[in-house]
């Protein structure tokens, strides 16, 4: 029997998301921030370690932690933990790869001229940032690995409230900017092994990631 469950989603740009590439030497003219992209497609992507990093922070925040040490055992559960004892996290994230390309015609990033201000002398630092269009969908896969059955829906409220606060804050860079606000969308679990999964138990996990689903629509 595999103790895995898999929750699919689409995360939707509902403001333009810089997640940085490389950021070598800059020709003049040419744009000084881009977007990190899968090498083959050269299509942007989402990388998973940017979700995980940001979903952690974002609970550690709400619980009060300092330190990933002391992020609490609820957390390190799920995300993975260090220090006496080595604990290994219950997520595994993926990267996620753009969903409608066709329908957006191509048009999948844009340049967005930036200035900061030197507020003692007064000189702008003109910059060109790259950032994935406002309605650009990724796939969003990650599995979750039940280790403990008795721990199981507690682990899904924690991630369900990590996936609420992701979308009232920001993904990326320049959050404070506007960047970065996406939407989680038609969230759905399923059991990795369906001819031994607990119909039961997985209609209440479905049925707490629900109140995840869409949560960003609070700021229409």
């Amino acid at each position: 029997m595999l103790n895995k469950y898999l929750i699919k989603a689409k995360i939707e740009v509902l403001t333009g998301l810089h997640i940085g590439g490389g950021e070598g030497f800059s020709a003049i003219g040419a744009v000084d921030k881009v977007v990190i992209k899968d090498p083959i497609s050269n299509l942007p992507i989402i990388p998973g370690s940017s979700l995980k990093g940001k979903i952690r922070s974002l609970l550690a925040k709400e619980r009060g932690s300092k330190k990933p040490s002391s992020d609490g055992i609820e957390i390190m559960r799920l995300f993975g933990g260090s220090g006496d004892k080595i604990i290994m996290g219950r997520l595994q994230f993926f990267d996620c790869f753009l969903a409608n390309y066709e329908e957006l015609k191509g048009e999948v990033t844009e340049i967005k001229f930036e200035n900061t201000i030197n507020r003692e002398t007064g000189i702008a630092n003109p910059r060109q940032n790259e950032r994935v269009v406002r309605g650009a969908v990724f796939d969003f896969n990650l599995v979750y690995n039940a280790d403990d059955k008795n721990e199981i829906e507690d682990d899904f409220i924690l991630l369900a409230e990590g996936l609420k606060l992701l979308q009232l804050d920001y993904l990326g860079g320049n959050g404070t900017r506007g960047y970065g606000r996406i939407s989680f969308k038609n969230i759905k679990v399923f059991a990795v092994d369906e001819k031994d999964a607990d119909t039961e138990l997985l209609e209440r996990l479905n049925a707490i990631l629900k109140d995840a689903n869409e949560y960003a629509k609070l700021f229409n």
